[in-house]
């Protein structure tokens, strides 16, 4: 590609990272959405609906690893909350889906079934206007924004910083996993929201929609890359990387260290609610387990697998841990946890710049 965006991202990856990114987009625009929809389904060729759905939603998860990764590999905040985030921007959307049910829910009532069984006769006020496709985007993005921002502010004003702030990020997704499992807050309870129908008035199952959903996924996806990219490349991403390394010093260089760790926590948030309502849409669920602690751990183990610090690490660790996890969930699910733990030492024992690391050092020992 030649002209300003051809050179920008020229500066930014190489033409080697160009001739990579043009190679994924040609499988994620182009084949991938051939074999699914052109390719009759009994042909070795083709691609399932499984397989659609599956690699739609690890893409969801690498860019949640991708915000993971800039707060934690270049700033040096490691947060065991981002699973709030990512379930926040997910209800966003659900409660749009959940209105675009309509009457074909089980009770024919214009409620979503669970309000009907709890005896609601009215929708809640945070409810609003959540029949707008426009208004769920807003949420999405501005829900998870808001709350990181705010949180961010008085942490990070206060000096919180280390294992302190990893305990009170785990501690705030936890209180918000327990504050959403309860039915009178309104956001259905454990059991969440699911049995969705249409989107913008088409069928969400159908296979047209869902490579819709996935070719937007990739989109954003790469779009995070890119943003990613330009940032850390940037005066903005040494000052990031100065913080993490020697905070005292870039303070006392004349830096408000206070407005790069907000911008870049308040970003990462967004990123995840992005890529709660990306996921919620082809996985068809979103319910408060999604913001187990458990989970957000999950999130770090996925840098750390890929190799912190690097953005493609963050990608690839992504893919990689999920790739596991739904093998091992399948053929071997009394084994996942164990796998998971034991691949998590092994990294941070044999691989501490985890796999993007490896395949670096080979390379220049070469």
């Amino acid at each position: 590609m030649s002209g300003p965006l051809g050179n920008a991202f020229t500066r930014l990856y190489g033409a080697r990272g160009w001739a990579v990114l043009t190679l994924c987009g040609m499988i994620l625009f182009v084949v991938f959405p051939l074999l699914n929809l052109a390719v009759p389904a009994g042909s070795a060729f083709h691609v399932s609906a499984y397989w659609v759905t599956l690699i739609g939603k690890i893409m969801c998860f690498a860019i949640v690893a991708v915000a993971m990764d800039l707060i934690w590999g270049y700033c040096g905040i490691l947060s065991l909350g981002h699973g709030l985030f990512f379930a926040l921007g997910g209800y966003g959307m659900g409660m749009y889906l959940m209105r675009q049910i309509g009457r074909d829910g089980q009770y024919r009532s214009d409620l979503p079934d669970f309000m009907v069984f709890l005896d609601w006769k009215q929708l809640p006020w945070h409810w609003w206007n959540s029949d707008s496709f426009a208004w769920a985007l807003f949420l999405a993005v501005a829900v998870p924004g808001v709350l990181a921002f705010v949180f961010g502010y008085f942490a990070f004003r206060s000096r919180i910083k280390g294992v302190y702030f990893s305990i009170i990020t785990q501690a705030l997704t936890f209180a918000a996993m327990l504050l959403f499992f309860r039915n009178e807050t309104g956001f259905g309870g454990n059991n969440g929201f699911t049995d969705f129908k249409r989107i913008l008035g088409y069928s969400i199952t159908t296979p047209e929609t869902r490579m819709v959903l996935f070719t937007v996924t990739a989109a954003v996806l790469i779009a995070t890359l890119l943003l990613g990219r330009y940032l850390v490349t940037s005066k903005f991403g040494r000052v990031l990387a100065a913080i993490r390394d020697a905070e005292q010093r870039v303070m006392f260089c004349g830096y408000n260290t206070l407005h790069y760790k907000l911008f870049v926590w308040t970003l990462s948030a967004v990123l995840c609610g992005i890529a709660g309502a990306l996921y919620v849409t082809q996985v068809g669920i979103i319910n408060p387990g999604e913001m187990s602690p458990a989970n957000s751990i999950e999130i770090a183990i996925w840098v750390a697998v890929g190799g912190r610090g690097t953005l493609v690490g963050a990608i690839v660790g992504a893919g990689v841990v999920n790739g596991a996890k739904s093998f091992f969930t399948q053929a071997f699910p009394e084994y996942w946890l164990y796998v998971l733990g034991m691949m998590f030492i092994l990294v941070t024992l044999f691989l501490p710049q985890g796999i993007v690391g490896l395949l670096n050092k080979s390379r220049t020992a070469r």
